[in-house]
């Protein structure tokens, strides 16, 4: 997985920006706030990205901030918001903005966001405001949360993507490592999290 791009900015616009690492033009989906943050174009950028890999191709995601990827990788690990939502949604409220609906349940916040329906605005609150709080709560007390928690949801991420491209239907691949988490902790590898998926499954 391609974990961030470090080059020259060789084209933006609202949605898209090239990276040009040695001469390889990287194509990245952008958010709205990471356009707006980003360097002139030649001039030098790093944006952290995440990498998804469907059948009929792949796409970069990427973002200028740390807490914006954790923030996008933590939506789209909820069930019924794939990447596009995910971008969709950093791109309408800022980081702040949302992990502040999700803490406060803010089901119209969340579902004012194009393609977000009430449904999934619930499905977003109730699985994630019990992280955010926490995260809230560790980051009063003085712990940086996003390293950790990007670290965490960067590996289940991968570790679903690849169970997803080995064919797994990924409603059953989240369940699975879920509990795969929750019996052995956190802070499993990208591997291990697939090995004990492949030998459970």
């Amino acid at each position: 997985m391609i974990a961030y791009l470090d080059g020259k900015l060789a084209y933006k616009d609202a949605t898209l920006a090239i990276v040009d690492i040695l001469g390889v033009g990287y194509e990245v989906r952008i958010s709205l706030a990471t356009f707006s943050k980003l360097p002139a174009e030649g001039e030098a950028t790093k944006i952290y990205t995440y990498q998804h890999i469907k059948e009929d191709g792949q796409t970069l995601y990427g973002f200028l901030d740390p807490s914006e990827k954790a923030l996008f990788l933590q939506l789209i690990s909820v069930s019924g918001i794939g990447p596009g939502t995910g971008i969709v949604m950093v791109s309408s409220m800022s980081v702040g903005e949302i992990r502040d609906a999700i803490v406060h349940e803010n089901v119209r916040a969340i579902q004012a966001i194009k393609g977000v329906g009430p449904k999934t605005a619930q499905r977003v609150i109730l699985e994630l405001k019990d992280k955010m709080r926490k995260d809230e709560l560790l980051a009063k007390a003085g712990v940086d949360t996003v390293p950790l928690a990007r670290q965490h949801n960067t590996r289940r991420a991968e570790a679903l993507q690849a169970l997803v491209t080995l064919g797994f239907a990924r409603a059953a691949a989240e369940k699975q490592l879920d509990q795969i988490q929750q019996k052995h902790g956190g802070e499993l590898s990208v591997e291990e999290l697939i090995k004990f998926a492949l030998k459970s499954h």
